[in-house]
This record gives structure tokens, sequence and C-alpha cells, in this order.
């Protein structure tokens, strides 16, 4: 028998996979009282002291800085349904966690992990085999409705319901309206003819927001044009350009200076005189290129200097410094500029072609509170939008900006899917009840795995209603009671929207009030959670190695 002495420690079967479980259900349990329309907001203090006050799964996750490697996949997770659907980010938190505690829950009754595992692993198949199939046939048969049957008024309210657990919930209207408008103004057909809206689209957005301190939050209003946090480099310079020919630069347009290391040596101080004018003069040249190839906005991430904002001034063009990068890469796309990092060409000469050029109506500045603001109108390949926030300070600032963001990824994802579900628990209910009888037709183990699963989507509900502080029990059971009638009689399929009314305590028709999400949030939702838990539940080993001291001490 062959001993293999481990430096560190070691935990398998039951014990890791416990250990697993009780740490997903603490970070679940941080996010849980955030859900639904009246979940309660989080303040997050870092190291610096930095305070963040948010009910945003996917930011108090990214925050946590969650050290254990299973906490990290659900961390993970939430990013990912960030990055996916925009919204939706503390539901899949929660539902991988009670997904991980009914499957440890089955094991401990001596059902072997790997038979839940591979039911999982069955259901998440690409949507194609056994429950996670059925599902999905009947989201899309049974409770997915076209955004058309809905009218205009579906696109509002699909902002509303993201909204409705967010801090500007009171003036939901409002920013409803304000974000379709947002959406709706950078609609733009690709080359294969498909509609798309660049909300966030790799690096590339036309929707931009813009934050200023002061009066109250509807004062924030939608900008049709690009808006950069800056102002003209030189107050002689003009305040509006039109048509704008914009050049977008990634250097220095200040006084040459020699390279670190190089020595030039001289008898007569006449020629140190000419090596400076020299120095000048290249800049010089550099500039009147720009402006031979009609360029008259000028856009840098480096500096320009009080000798180049001469040039300019006397040109009438504008020059604006210290652009970000980011904002650089945005509007090189919108205009469509090419983004120049040297003038050097292929022959080793400086040149500056007018292909490099991005084009727009106008280029204007604007006080926006009390800042400049130059904004670009008019962009040639695509609409560009910006979105002015008002608010009371930063932390009011920061939060409707993460409400925006999954409220105008929401409207995204409705339009391009163009199908939409009740919200408020309804699909979980149904799901619940639909598989709860899928169950019952196999005749094998797997049947109580699939109705674990069924059990585990309740927990959706089962979370609003006590976070609304109402009687889970009572409101789930009458919920399910609902959705059985629905699947056993065919004439009361219009009861299938039935969901929760947090407020009253009630069970209501939540596609006629108005609470309604993207179909899609809804499967992306249980495909990543199943991905999750199938993720941490294949753990059953897990070594810690802790380090070597006598490395150190040989070192």
């Amino acid at each position: 028998m062959v001993v293999l002495d481990i430096l560190g420690d070691r935990q398998y079967g039951q014990d890791v996979r416990t250990q697993n479980v009780a740490v997903c259900q603490a970070v679940a349990n941080i996010v849980k009282s955030a859900l639904g329309p009246v979940g309660l907001d989080k303040m997050l203090v870092d190291d610096i002291g930095d305070v963040t006050i948010t009910n945003d799964g996917a930011t108090i996750l990214k925050m946590l800085e969650v050290e254990h490697l299973a906490a990290k996949v659900l961390v993970e997770l939430a990013e990912l349904q960030d990055k996916e659907v925009g919204d939706g980010t503390t539901s899949v938190v929660i539902v991988a966690a009670e997904l991980l505690k009914r499957a440890n829950d089955l094991v401990r009754n001596k059902i072997h992990s790997y038979i839940y595992y591979q039911w999982l692993q069955v259901t998440n198949d690409n949507l194609l085999q056994l429950a996670m199939r059925e599902a999905c046939k009947y989201v899309d048969e049974k409770l997915a409705v076209k955004v058309e049957k809905l009218g205009k008024d579906s696109l509002v309210n699909c902002a509303k319901t993201s909204m409705s657990s967010k801090l500007i919930a009171a003036d939901s209207d409002f920013f409803a309206n304000l974000v379709v408008e947002a959406v709706q103004a950078v609609k733009m057909t690709n080359a294969r003819g498909e509609v798309k809206y660049p909300i966030k689209v790799g690096r590339f957005s036309a929707l931009t927001s813009f934050k200023a301190n002061g009066k109250s939050a509807r004062d924030s209003y939608l900008l049709k044009g690009y808006a950069l946090n800056t102002g003209r480099a030189a107050q002689g310079m003009p305040t509006r350009v039109a048509p704008a020919r914009i050049a977008c630069l990634d250097f220095n347009l200040q006084k040459m200076k020699m390279q670190l290391g190089v020595q030039v040596l001289v008898n007569d101080p006449r020629e140190l005189e000419k090596i400076c004018q020299r120095e000048a003069d290249m800049t010089k040249e550099r500039i009147d290129k720009l402006l031979k190839a009609g360029a008259n906005v000028i856009l840098t991430a480096k500096g320009i200097d009080d000798m180049a904002l001469k040039y300019f001034v006397e040109a009438g063009a504008i020059a604006v410094r210290r652009v970000r990068k980011e904002d650089m890469r945005h509007i090189a796309k919108a205009t469509g500029a090419t983004l120049v990092s040297t003038f050097a060409d292929m022959e080793g000469e400086e040149t500056f072609e007018s292909s490099f050029l991005g084009t727009a109506d106008e280029v204007v500045e604007e006080r926006v509170a009390d800042d400049d603001v130059i904004l670009i109108k008019g962009t040639k390949t695509s609409s560009a939008a910006s979105l002015i926030l008002r608010g009371a300070n930063d932390f009011m600032l920061d939060e409707m900006e993460r409400a925006l963001h999954d409220a105008l990824s929401i409207v995204k994802r409705t339009l391009e899917s163009n199908t939409v579900v009740a919200g408020g628990g309804a699909v979980e209910a149904a799901l619940s009840v639909y598989l709860e009888y899928l169950a019952t037709t196999l005749g094998s183990r797997e049947q109580l795995a699939i109705a674990e699963f069924a059990e585990s989507l309740l927990i959706i509900p089962k979370v609003l209603a006590v976070n609304a502080a109402k009687d889970a029990t009572e409101l789930v059971a009458k919920l399910r009671a609902y959705h059985h009638t629905v699947q056993t009689k065919a004439d009361k399929q219009h009861l299938s929207s039935m969901g929760l009314d947090l407020y009253k305590g009630t069970v209501w028709n939540n596609l006629e009030a108005g609470v309604i999400e993207p179909a899609m949030s809804k499967v992306k939702i249980i495909q990543f959670a199943t991905e999750a838990a199938i993720t941490i539940l294949r753990i059953d080993d897990m070594i810690k190695l802790v380090k070597d001291e006598s490395q150190n001490d040989e070192a």
C-alpha cells in the first residue's frame, strides 16, 4: 500500500459537498432580501472607505471579494446573467443555491449525486432533452406572448418591471418612457439586414450616460448625440462646427522632444536655437497635415500644448484633449473615423489622409449642470444618444445608472427576441406544476430529481412573498392551484399568466397588470443556474495545498 503524503488539507465525500452547499447558501442569503419590488438595498463599504448603495445582485456579489471557490462560481454566474440578459442576476443566484441545497438533500437520502448530476446534464443539453426541453416548449407554447399582441406599451411595462425593485421605482413611469425612447433612438440595421439596438455590443455602445449632481431625478433627459464629459481645449475655439470632420488621435500634439538617452553635441549656440525651432516646426507640420486633410474637430487621448492650440484657434477648429480611450473607440465607430496612433506610413514619412476622418452633422459645446459637454450629433454610421442623469448625490446617480442599464438591456432583449412572459413568479409556478406532472411519468429514481427541481423553482415566488411581508405559504399555494387548473382544464388558459401582487398580497393576472419581462430572461436564469449547480455538485474532493516554507528558506 502506497500512502500519498499531501502537504495541505484534504476534504472529500459528503463533507466537501455540504461545505460547498453551505457557502453557496450563505452567498444567496446575502442577495435574497434584495429580490422583488419591495426588496431592500445593501450598503457596501470597501477597504478604502468608498460606499456603494445598491440592490443589484451582480454589483453586490462583485464587491464582496469572495474567496471560496464554490462561491466564486455563483459570482461568475451573476456576471454572466448580467452580460447576457442585463437583469435577473439576483434570481439566478437564488435558484442555483436552491438547486444545490435540494441536490445535497437527495445525496443524504442515499440518492447518489451522479444521478442528480446526470439528470441536470440531460435537462441542460441545449434545451432539447427531457425536462428542460419540455419546460422550454411549455414556455414557448403556453406562457410566451408576442410583443405585437400587447401593443407598444409592452416595452414600457418591461422597463417598469425591471425598475420596480430599484431606487427609481417611484418614478418608473417617467424613466420607462425615457429608456424606450433611448433604445429606439439608436436603432440600426446591420449588413445582413437585421435590426439591432447597440446598447452594449462588445466595445461599442451607441448609448452613453452622463451623471450631473443637482436637481431631481425627474429632470433627467435624453440628448440626441454622443456626449463627451469635457470641453474645448481653448476658449478662443468656436462652440459649434457644422458639418464636422473628426480626427481621432492617440498621441500627443505637443512640442517634440528628443527621446531619452539621445545626445546632440553642438559647437555653436545658434545651432541649439535651430534645434529648438525644428522641434516646434515638427508639431506645426503635423497640425497642418490634419487641417489640410479637412479636419475641423480634433480629438486626442493625450495632451495638446498651448503652442499647438494657437494653430487650431486660428484655423477655427475645435480641439479636445484627454479624451478617454473608450470614448474614442465609440466615436470612431459611430462616425466612421480611424483611430490613428501615429502619422508614420510604410515609407517612413509622416502623412495623414482624409479617409481617416469621421463625419457628423455637427459638433457643439453645451453647458450641462456645471460642466461643459461636447456633443457629437448626426453621426455617420449609426445614431448615438446620451442619457443626462440628474440626482441629489453620487450614490443616487450611481444606482440610477445601474437601474437604467438593466432596463435598457431588458428593452433591447424584448425588441430582439419579440416575446415576453408574465413576471411575479408566474413562470416559476407554472413550470413547477408542469415538471411535477412530468416527474410522475418516469418510473425510476430520476423521478425524485425532477420533482426536486420543480420544487426548487418555487423559491422565487416564496422569496418575493417573504420580502413583501406576506404569507408565502398561502400565496404560493394559491398560485400553484391556479396553474394546476390551467394545465388540467382547457377552458382556463387565460389564467396562465397569474402571478403575485406583492402590494396587496393577492394573486392576479400579471400580463394584464403590465408585470412582464422577456421570455429569454427566464430561460437563461434556469439554464445558467443549472450549469452552475452541475459544476459545484460534481466536486466531491477538495485539496488545498499550503506553501512549503522550507523552499523559501533555501532560497
